[in-house]
């Protein structure tokens, strides 16, 4: 019956002259809407168009190629909407901010519009759209829910786990389509890919004591997991040092960060010498209020940011920092979820820091 279809699909497109384009009228062309339009034009059932344009072996090679061909010389397109509701399938992957520790904090923030990039792109290749959410828990805990249950997508992505980490993990226990930017416990149930977030801290406050501060500072908020890990392994390097340590917290917002810093600098007795931010962000900021301040870096203070965000390298003086392989944590992110979305089991992946030294701790 199939060799029967390709035959007459055959006679078909040599009546139509498909070899010579110019001989088919533009008003044939408008009526070729559907996959029915179609078949009608290849003499081939629909069934077989749907099998063709979708590239399916049942089809044999010639007739699939040439059908394709028809189907572009007429405009055709099928419906993509149909097609995804007859595979249950969005082709959309929800990328989501959660808020809960720095509800100020904006999705232009530096690092979230570079990662934003590597997955918009990881994720168009992969031929998935983006739908984007900022989310601010405020005490709800149903609103990692409301997304996975919206069917509105067919996975998700969480850009850093907040302090919302108990509640990611309970809602991967029944959904599996989803992984995680952020911070990995041995034994959690969500996948998560990231930083080794402690060793970053350590180095950060290492190469510092290398570079000879000794009255070290911390500045950012540790109300989110990543941050309170860095600050973690920067307090136990400082201790290991019998170096000084304080923490200066700082929340992460645009327009009041600069004060903030200037605040919180000015309120310690402590003869600041040595600054670890808690993101480049924060380090950037610190750079101007110090300048303002009239206290040279790296002579009087010297800094190290975390993320190397490519603007890092464009400050005066430019600024030394915790490397995160952003590029890398993106395509690990797709690839997992793309694992998961097809039910398969998948690892978390912890990426190593790596220092990236420029002038703001070099004397």
């Amino acid at each position: 019956m199939a060799g029967n279809e390709d035959q007459t699909m055959d006679k078909s497109l040599e009546g139509q002259g498909l070899g010579e384009e110019t001989q088919l009228s533009e008003s044939a062309k408008q009526h070729v809407r559907t996959l029915a339009d179609l078949a009608r034009l290849a003499g081939v059932s629909a069934g077989t168009v749907s099998r063709a344009l979708a590239g399916k072996a049942l089809v044999n090679a010639e007739t699939r190629d040439r059908i394709q061909a028809l189907a572009r010389h007429h405009g055709f397109k099928p419906n993509q909407m149909a097609s995804k509701l007859r595979t249950g399938r969005t082709g959309v992957i929800g990328v989501v901010i959660p808020l809960g520790h720095e509800k100020r904090q904006t999705i232009s923030d530096p690092f979230f519009l570079t990662l934003l990039g590597h997955l918009a792109d990881e994720l168009t290749e992969s031929g998935y759209d983006l739908m984007l959410s900022r989310a601010i828990p405020d005490g709800t805990a149903d609103w990692l829910e409301r997304i996975t249950s919206s069917g509105m997508v067919d996975g998700i992505i969480v850009i850093g786990q907040s302090d919302q980490f108990h509640v990611i993990e309970r809602v991967a226990q029944s959904y599996r389509p989803m992984v995680a930017w952020g911070h990995y416990r041995s034994g959690q149930a969500h996948c998560a890919v990231g930083t080794d977030n402690e060793l970053g801290g350590r180095i950060a406050v290492e190469h510092l004591v290398a570079s000879g501060a000794r009255n070290i500072a911390f500045l950012g908020q540790t109300g989110g997991i990543e941050i309170a890990t860095r600050y973690r392994g920067a307090a136990m390097a400082a201790e290991a040092a019998n170096a000084t340590f304080v923490h200066l917290p700082v929340e992460l917002a645009d327009a009041a960060m600069g004060p903030q810093i200037e605040q919180v600098l000015a309120g310690t007795d402590l003869p600041i010498d040595g600054i670890v931010a808690a993101s480049d962000l924060i380090a950037m900021s610190a750079l101007r209020v110090l300048h303002e301040m009239g206290r040279a870096v790296p002579g009087e203070v010297r800094i190290v940011g975390f993320d190397d965000l490519p603007l890092a390298a464009q400050t005066t003086p430019p600024l030394t920092t915790i490397r995160q392989e952003i590029a890398e944590g993106a395509r690990a992110l797709v690839e997992r979820l793309r694992t998961r979305i097809e039910g398969r089991p998948t690892q978390s992946l912890v990426m190593p820091p790596r220092l990236v030294v420029r002038q703001t701790t070099r004397s």
